[in-house]
């Protein structure tokens, strides 16, 4: 499938003067110039060009390489990228990952102690609504056409929609509400997030009914095109938006995990292929290598990965995505001693940063099973690393997190299987001696994709809505728990495990680094106050963590936001 990412974003620079957004500046939250074509005269290989900017934004950064000619003027094209933004937010304000790098504004969020005027958060907020601004000129461009491609192109563009929309609703709470309905050079408004999460819970209720209707032929993964969506991935957001449903409503919404419920059985229910009988993936760690395109939709016969974002070492390159993750966790052992024994090349790139690793209470998480597969490639103290973070700039001080990597799955004896053997065979040059740990197979960019939303976390939301909202039944959520689980090789669930500690540990343990981390805990009432805390939590220099207050369970809406737009309202305490 790798062979036709190029067809996926080809045409890019020519689809981006199509649109009336092809750059969107600092602090504009609409189209900013008029419309330069009529789609009455595009073609459907034109529109399918112009989509590819829409799926492109959430993969790279702009129009001409991984730090170039960036969508969104004045800031870093590699801190910006769509997916590492998001992981700043998700992750490094959790207890899932340290930063060790001094870079402006990143250790604030490492430790709890950001504000309004963090560059960090602007980016964020900036990129989110840029990827909205792409996504309105192409549903507004396209949407009156009556060719079927066109019309399920723009139900695409939707969900790509509604997805920047969710993360609005999520970490900034009330935010700018534009839409492609909405005139040209019009004034944004500000909508609080109750407004946001109705108008969000409709919109995809919509797009699925329309594939329904239309396509229901898109409710088979094998139907969907490599690297695009289909009503798998619309229905898996839609399911962790229910799921939200109380922190985002402040409880005004009371039937989020029955929606919930019903959204995953849904996709389950379409989900039983595959080795395992269940849709899964047999082996943890083979989702996230070079050649996980196979479980993307489109890929092949196991689909796990609902929804997720090509990368190709060739077409699409970023300093964010999944070339940050693997960068980030690796060192080179020919580096400072700080670094531990880490050899980069073992894990198919060539250029490390050594920049970040877990926390002591994320590493503990495991301790109980140590046998859990999800660790089984953590460097660790046999590795040179400690589990404590005693130095905060030292990377060694904390374990290395090898979770992504850019090798080819079963080519390296450190993949195990759920019995703790190895499931491939040792890299040698009798197999061909093209993968695997040696620095043949370390690239400059990587080939792995990367998961958004898996089907173990539908899984997963299943069982959590039964164990806090009673929604579904215990028999079904006992064995989707034990689905993940088992995959894992760990030991099972009984009926007395369905417990809510329980559930946020496994969320944890199965989507650590997937940009769940901080809704988990703030929907456990565990991300700000006293009642987890975890290494450098509150504190730049408090290796215990102190608590910080209730407010900033949502970033603050951004300085430069408030000063282009005065009518605007900023988050309580910020």
């Amino acid at each position: 499938m790798k062979s036709t990412i190029n067809k996926i974003f080809t045409g890019l620079c020519g689809a981006a003067m199509l649109l009336s957004t092809s750059c969107v500046g600092d602090l504009d939250l609409a189209p900013n110039n008029p419309n330069l074509i009529n789609g009455a005269d595009l073609t459907v290989d034109d529109y399918t060009s112009v989509l590819a900017k829409c799926y492109g934004g959430m993969a790279y950064s702009g129009q001409t390489g991984p730090n170039g000619d960036c969508d969104i003027s004045g800031l870093d094209g590699g801190t910006s990228q769509y997916t590492r933004a998001l992981f700043m937010m998700n992750e490094f304000t959790t207890d899932e990952c340290i930063w060790i790098h001094p870079d402006n504004g990143v250790i604030d969020l490492i430790t709890n102690t950001w504000g309004k005027d963090n560059g960090n958060v602007f980016g964020t907020y900036s990129r989110l609504y840029s990827h909205i601004a792409v996504c309105n000129d192409f549903i507004r461009m396209a949407k009156e056409n009556s060719d079927p491609a066109v019309r399920e192109m723009v139900l695409q563009a939707r969900a790509l929609r509604a997805m920047s929309y969710y993360w609005v609703i999520d970490i900034f709470g009330q935010g700018s509400f534009v839409l492609d309905t909405d005139p040209l050079f019009s004034s944004p408004e500000q909508k609080d997030r109750a407004f946001l999460y109705d108008w969000l819970d409709k919109e995809l209720t919509d797009i699925e009914t329309q594939y329904n209707e239309e396509f229901p032929e898109k409710a088979n993964h094998a139907n969907v095109k490599y690297g695009q969506i289909g009503l798998d991935g619309v229905q898996a957001l839609h399911a962790r938006l229910c799921l939200n449903a109380g922190v985002y409503t402040n409880g005004a919404v009371t039937d989020g995990y029955a929606k919930c419920s019903a959204l995953c059985s849904a996709i389950i229910g379409r989900h039983q292929e595959g080795p395992l009988g269940n849709g899964l993936v047999p082996e943890y760690m083979y989702l996230f290598c070079a050649d996980n395109d196979k479980y993307m939709p489109g890929g092949g016969d196991v689909n796990e990965i609902l929804w997720g974002i090509a990368y190709d070492a060739t077409y699409t390159r970023a300093y964010g995505g999944t070339q940050f993750l693997i960068a980030a966790a690796t060192a080179n052992a020919a580096g400072s001693p700080d670094d531990g024994t880490c050899t980069s090349a073992d894990y198919g790139i060539n250029n490390p940063w050594k920049c970040m690793h877990a926390t002591k209470q994320f590493s503990e998480s495991f301790t109980n099973d140590a046998n859990d597969a999800r660790w089984s490639m953590w460097l660790k103290e046999p590795n040179d690393y400690i589990m404590a973070n005693a130095a905060f700039g030292k990377f060694s001080n904390g374990y290395a997190v090898i979770k992504f990597t850019n090798l080819i799955s079963g080519t390296d004896s450190r993949w195990k299987n759920a019995a703790g053997t190895p499931c491939g065979p040792t890299w040698s040059a009798a197999n061909g001696g093209q993968y695997g740990p040696s620095a043949a197979r370390a690239e400059t960019w990587v080939d792995t994709d990367l998961p958004l939303i898996r089907l173990a976390d539908v899984y997963l939301m299943y069982a959590e809505s039964y164990i806090v909202g009673g929604a579904g039944n215990a028999a079904d959520a006992l064995t989707y728990v034990n689905n993940v689980r088992g995959r894992a090789g760990v030991t099972p669930w009984t009926d007395a495990d369905l417990r809510t500690d329980n559930i946020l540990a496994e969320r944890q343990r199965e989507l650590y680094w997937e940009l769940t981390r901080r809704s988990d805990l703030v929907r456990h009432g565990k991300f700000s106050g006293t009642a987890y805390m975890w290494s450098y939590k509150g504190s730049q220099t408090d290796p215990n963590g102190v608590a910080f207050p209730a407010y900033m369970d949502l970033m603050p809406i951004p300085t430069n936001i408030i000063g282009a737009q005065p009518t605007f309202n900023q988050n309580p305490g910020y």
